[in-house]
């Protein structure tokens, strides 16, 4: 079936089409985070050689009324809106201190996955009894277009986890871009970066010993499977991954370990995979301080605020919109 007569099969469908017919062979990341997906990613952050997540979650505690300053000032209530929120470990860190200052907010966590929000929501109700709590599933910019735009209300958009490192240079000015099109003059967004360090730090975070990310990453074949009838063998595919200090790039590759054919029933189509042939699965930039001003300049942006751990790993930074605003 030619791309041109599957418009009926969902993006999904379209995004693997198309990657799989390209040279070299890609599959999207953002098809990572099914439910098992998810699940298996909240398993990565627990990983001794995943330090992201104790480096953000350091910022958090030790950081936390700076922060929640920054959200807070000169605005009289405040909207915080998640985009993927995970298990919200770390934003349970700034969410208690907003409470306990008696600060006017709502939080709202927007994710593709129906289970990651039903489970967040489900804890942080337990945890945070008076939280106002509002999850979205879905598309992140079909969401946010539809939020009513309240001036007496600061948006505060937030993308942790060091998740821009997923896109591209340029896919990033666009996703920025397109924030900045939702957001009024006076609303902020707070971005986790993870930054450039030691090459032997980061290749372990993105193959560990226990296999967990090789896992992650063989499961977007399992959904393929599942969802368009593909016929992968998980078993001849492993998971190689890189560090390119130069482009301070680390990539994320499943092999085919043998040539082989697969099909998919819902592209009634095979592709076929000569010995270690590789799919292009993920990028994870990392990043200077110069790379990150620059990245806030060209999608019409200025820094306001940064935080960051002592040992430089990782920064948080508070952009602001720039003019003119989009509303």
């Amino acid at each position: 079936m030619e791309s041109s007569t599957s418009t009926e099969l969902g993006q999904f469908a379209e995004d693997v089409l198309q990657g799989l017919s390209s040279r070299p062979k890609t599959l999207s990341s953002k098809y990572f985070y099914d439910d098992e997906g998810s699940r298996l990613f909240r398993e990565i952050m627990e990983l001794p050689e995943y330090y992201l997540t104790r480096a953000e979650l350091k910022i958090f505690t030790e950081q936390t009324e700076a922060i929640c300053s920054a959200f807070t000032d000169n605005a009289g209530a405040i909207d915080l809106i998640e985009l993927g929120a995970g298990d919200g470990t770390k934003t349970a860190v700034l969410i208690d201190h907003l409470l306990t200052a008696g600060i006017d907010f709502t939080y709202s966590p927007i994710d593709i996955s129906q289970e990651a929000n039903d489970s967040l929501s489900e804890v942080f109700q337990s945890r945070f009894p008076g939280l106002r709590i509002k999850p979205r599933t879905g598309d992140y910019f079909k969401i946010l277009s539809s939020l009513e735009h309240n001036r007496d209300r600061r948006k505060v958009l937030m993308f942790l986890g060091s998740n821009i490192g997923n896109f591209t240079s340029d896919r990033a000015v666009e996703f920025f871009r397109r924030l900045r099109g939702v957001m009024d003059a006076n609303d902020r967004l707070f971005l986790g970066f993870d930054m450039q360090k030691d090459p032997r730090v980061i290749v372990a975070a993105y193959d560990d010993a226990q296999g967990v990310t090789a896992e992650f990453n063989l499961n977007l074949l399992r959904r393929i499977n599942r969802e368009l009838g593909g016929d992968f063998d998980l078993a001849k595919f492993s998971h190689y991954a890189q560090y390119r200090p130069a482009e301070c790039a680390a990539r994320s590759f499943l092999n085919s370990r043998e040539k082989q054919t697969v099909h998919i029933t819902a592209l009634n189509r095979s592709f076929e995979f000569e010995q270690w042939e590789a799919i292009f699965m993920e990028i994870s930039q990392k990043y200077t301080r110069h790379m990150i001003e620059e990245l806030a300049s060209d999608s019409g942006f200025a820094i306001g605020r940064e935080f960051y751990d002592e040992e430089n790993f990782y920064i948080d930074s508070l952009w602001l919109p720039s003019p003119p605003f989009a509303r």
